[in-house]
This record gives structure tokens, C-alpha cells and sequence, in this order.
């Protein structure tokens, strides 16, 4: 029998089309790089650059950019079984502009609709989701249906399979795929109680449980079932709040690395890589975060997303420069 996989994600994927020239409006960018990208993706792909036994359920369209997508997944080390294929929908594309240090605007092209949002519940293989030391989802797949009942059965067969599993729910709050935050908010409290792990910045976190403060948005977490809240508060660092067993919080802040950014995009799910493996190889709830914090902003520092993610080496050599300044 085939050993599980250490991490299985389901959701976004797509072509990133990023300009080489800092700085410049996009309709005077002369110039773009293709890279992979999809925050589901991405997290798989740092995950899988940092010795984890990765794969990814999404879809992409019948397309040469879905050709690229799953050859870039296989090249990155991913498991590329569940990149499925739908007819007559095109692979996403996305663009973004590039205004350092912290305007880095993104034009998601995804209409009629996804293909990774057409994932269907009757083609998970449930009892490998199951069997993942971690899944992770995001917010964005809780969006359109079929996408959202997918993600609920898989995250119900989970939950039915071992409720303390590591199951991770990151906010992922994109306000161009909801009518309204009150939609997301409720997709959010349906998800909650199925996941041991949620990650989102503050503004996510109001959306998605109404409490922007890190400490009051942590504890609305754990009222909810969450065991590990992680809220991201940009340069003021990232606060880790655990619920142990005996009901005992334990939390710690840990501050942001420093970077000259060139993009600032791939950072979270870069972050959320380095956060798997800090949960698998059952590191510190301080270290881990730091772990994490380096990878976010090793990736901050380079244009591309899944492209840039760390391995162990080039993450433990960035922490221990400081950051790269």
C-alpha cells in the first residue's frame, strides 16, 4: 500500500504573467515572465522544495497553459494525479503590477468561471484526503459550487476519519471572488468546525470570524473548535495561538523578517509551506513560525512565486543572514 502523503491541497491554480519591469503601469509593461502560481499550488509546491511528499487537486483548461501547469507541477516535485482537465474553460491567468514595498496589485482572469472551481466531490479520492498528514484548503474554494461541496466532503471525510487531524484552513480572502463578506463569512463558520488550522492576515480575519485584533480574532478561533490560530500581521510579525488538550492557550509573536521586497505576493503561501513543515516534523510553535516568517520573506525578495520557494538549505541560509538585507 502506497504511504500517505505528507500534504495534499485542493483548490487554485493558474498561469502567473508577471512584469519584468518594476515600477511601470501595466498597459506600459513591455515585458512579462510565465511562472506557476495558485495559492493551493504554491503551498504544495514549498511544502514539496522543503522534502515533503506533496500533491494538489485542481483543474486547468484543455489548453497549452494547462500543458505548462501540469509539467511545471510534476518539474517541482508535486504529485500531479489530481491537476485534472475541463473542456471548454481556459487556464486561469493573472497579471500584477509591481509598486514595492507593499503595492503589488493583482487582475485574476478567470471568467466564465475556473477550472479549479469545477473540482466535483465524486472525483475525490476521499481516502487518500483522508489519509494526508495535512490537507489544506482555502477560502477561495468555498466560493462556487461544485468547488464548495468538494471541499466540504473532503473536509467532512476527514473529520469523520480523525477529528484531530491536521487540517488547514487558510482565509485566503480575495474580495473579487465573493458578492459580499457576509457570503464568505458563512462559508467560513461552515468550514470551521471541520479544520484544526486557520491562517489569514487581520483584514481576513474580520471577514471571516468579524475580529480584526489578533488576540480577539484568535480567541473567536478557539470558541469555534480551531487548535492553532495563525494571524499575520504584516511587518508587526505573526501571532501563533495553540489550544492544547487541557484547554491551556499557548501564544507567542514572532517578529517579521526584514527584506527589500520586490513582490510581495508569493509570500503567504510560501509562508504556508514552511508552516506544513513545521507541523510535520513537529517543531516548536516559535520555531515553526519563524521557519515561516524567513520563507515569506525569502520569496518577497524574488519576482515569481511557486518558482522562488525555498528549500531547507536556501531557508536556513536566509534566516541566518538576517533576512537578505
Amino acid at each position: 500500500m502506497t504511504a500517505p502523503f505528507d500534504l495534499v491541497t485542493i483548490g487554485r491554480v493558474g498561469v502567473d504573467l508577471y512584469p519584468l519591469q518594476s515600477g511601470v503601469p501595466l498597459d506600459e509593461v513591455t515585458r512579462f515572465g510565465r511562472f506557476l502560481g495558485g495559492s493551493a499550488t504554491n503551498v504544495a509546491v514549498a511544502a514539496a522544495r522543503l522534502g515533503h511528499r506533496s500533491a494538489v487537486i485542481t483543474r486547468t483548461g484543455a489548453d497549452p497553459f494547462g500543458r505548462f501547469v501540469r509539467t511545471a507541477v510534476a518539474g517541482f516535485g508535486v504529485d500531479p494525479r489530481w491537476v485534472g482537465v475541463v473542456d471548454g474553460l481556459p487556464t486561469p491567468v493573472v497579471f500584477c503590477e509591481l509598486f514595492p514595498p507593499d503595492d503589488f496589485p493583482l487582475y485574476f482572469y478567470r471568467n466564465p468561471t475556473a477550472p479549479d472551481l469545477e473540482i466535483d466531490a465524486a472525483e475525490l479520492d476521499l481516502d487518500a484526503i483522508a489519509a494526508a498528514r495535512v490537507f489544506w484548503t482555502t477560502l477561495t474554494g468555498l466560493s462556487r459550487e461544485p468547488s464548495r461541496t468538494a471541499h466540504l466532503t473532503a473536509l467532512r471525510a476527514r473529520h469523520r476519519r480523525d477529528v484531530d487531524a491536521v487540517t488547514v484552513l487558510d482565509l485566503d480572502y480575495r474580495s473579487m471572488f465573493w458578492p459580499d463578506e457576509s457570503t464568505a463569512r458563512v462559508a467560513v463558520e461552515e468550514a470551521l468546525p471541520l479544520v484544526t488550522v486557520v491562517v489569514g492576515n487581520t483584514e481576513e480575519c474580520r471577514v471571516g470570524v468579524g475580529e480584526s485584533d489578533p488576540e480577539r480574532a484568535a480567541e473567536a478561533l478557539h470558541a469555534a473548535g480551531v487548535r492553532l490560530a495563525i494571524i499575520k500581521q504584516g511587518p508587526g510579525g505573526v501571532l501563533g495561538s495553540r489550544r492544547h488538550d487541557d484547554g491551556r492557550i499557548e501564544q507567542v509573536v514572532v517578529p517579521a523578517v526584514p527584506v527589500d521586497v520586490v513582490n510581495g505576493l508569493g509570500a503567504g503561501d510560501a509562508f504556508g509551506g514552511a508552516l506544513v513543515h513545521g507541523l510535520l516534523t513537529g517543531l516548536d510553535l516559535s520555531t515553526t513560525l519563524t521557519l515561516a516568517n524567513a520563507a515569506g520573506s525569502y520569496v518577497a525578495a524574488r519576482l515569481a512565486c511557486a518558482d522562488a520557494m525555498p528549500t531547507r538549505a536556501e531557508l536556513e541560509a536566509h534566516l541566518a543572514s538576517g533576512g537578505g538585507r
